[in-house]
């Protein structure tokens, strides 16, 4: 059995370079058109939560790190100027999302930095079903400018998943090249899939910048990454 998985850092549904303007409905389309299996996604804002699951037409498992100040008032205030406010007034979060042909069985998240003073980073934990086979999925977001911190929460989130387990980790690390012992080899980049117990068929790659451009930008100031995995 092959699983197609991916891990995007959305950047708010922001552009790169900045454009004033948000593409978030639009990237999380993109992403899932093609019906993956698993998608791990960062810096989702916290209202948009609720709508993956129609964007994308998969089972979305949210994990909210910086709860929003506002509702409907703070998305309108930070749409005027997203490249300012960015998660100031929406929060952010984390979201695994999962094709339903699989089934969700367990999700939980932890906090990777208490008591760290700047913003709260969480991994959360899905145990996915697919094809009567367990799979347990970590999907991450590290804290950035901070790499010693970063490093912190990467090592916690290897204890956090020891063991045998056919294990999956993704996410934004913020720190190049960094990886997990026991797990595969990590690319010379911050956004990861890393697999333990499970084979790369395919092993993970970054998009070409063309599959997330649009008027002339780059959707997120990140690409996306993607692995094909095989079950022997």
């Amino acid at each position: 059995m092959a699983l197609l998985v991916r891990t995007w850092n959305l950047y708010h549904g922001r552009t790169k370079p900045n454009s004033g303007r948000t593409y978030l409905e639009r990237a999380v389309r993109l992403i899932s058109e093609d019906e993956p299996d698993l998608v791990g996604l960062q810096e989702v804002p916290v209202w948009a939560l609720a709508r993956l699951e129609g964007w994308s037409g998969m089972t979305a498992v949210g994990a909210t790190a910086r709860p929003a100040l506002g509702g409907p008032f703070a998305r309108r205030v930070t749409a005027l100027a997203p490249d300012l406010f960015r998660s100031a007034l929406t929060g952010q979060a984390n979201a695994l999302l999962v094709r339903r042909v699989h089934r969700v069985a367990s999700a939980r998240k932890t906090r990777l930095n208490p008591g760290y003073p700047r913003e709260r980073r969480v991994c959360q934990i899905v145990s996915v079903e697919a094809d009567g086979r367990r799979l347990r999925v970590a999907n991450l977001h590290a804290t950035a400018h901070d790499e010693r911190q970063a490093r912190k929460e990467i090592a916690r989130v290897g204890k956090l998943v020891a063991g045998d387990d056919p294990t999956v980790v993704c996410g934004d690390f913020n720190v190049p090249a960094t990886g997990i012992a026991g797990f595969s080899e990590p690319l010379g980049r911050i956004d990861q899939i890393l697999v333990r117990g499970i084979r790369l068929k395919r092993p993970p790659k970054p998009w070409a910048e063309e599959r997330r451009r649009v008027d002339g930008r780059l959707l997120s100031d990140h690409a996306p990454v993607e692995a094909v995995l095989e079950w022997p």
